[in-house]
């Protein structure tokens, strides 16, 4: 018996040294730190896409297709809250500031959120899905 109780000892050691040599959970951590793009196509006549900077503390700089500003976000889990702070007009038309509100009000509605990889997913009335900025 004391034999058995030693090699399940030695393979239990074994198996938690190389689970902890690979860090699956790290890729699943919500990007705070990050920058990511909207993952989109290119509103007619102009070459911007949508960026969110996300700060260590879920502080978050948006730079839309015509608006800019801040919010924050919050992360319990798999859980997401997105606040919006004060966004600043550009001056562009009624008609790209309308897709940026959308924009943000899609971003304030979801309630959950999802990463593989360099792609994170928000899911709430409309999914949104943005690239994280690996360069």
């Amino acid at each position: 018996m004391t034999r058995f109780l030693r090699w399940t000892a030695a393979a239990l050691t074994l198996a938690v040294g190389v689970v902890g040599a690979f860090p699956a959970a790290a890729q699943e951590d919500f990007p705070f730190g990050f920058d990511m793009t909207l993952d989109t196509a290119h509103q007619p006549g102009s070459k911007r896409l949508p960026t969110v900077e996300i700060g260590d503390h879920g502080e978050a700089k948006l730079d839309l297709w015509c608006k800019s500003g801040t919010g924050q976000f919050s992360v319990a889990g798999n859980t997401v809250i997105f606040m919006p702070g004060p966004m600043e007009d550009r001056g562009c038309s009624p008609e790209r500031a309308a897709v940026d509100d959308d924009l943000i009000a899609t971003l304030s509605a979801a309630t959950n959120w999802k990463r593989q990889n360099d792609l994170v997913s928000f899911t709430g009335a409309k999914p949104l899905r943005f690239q994280i900025n690996t360069n």
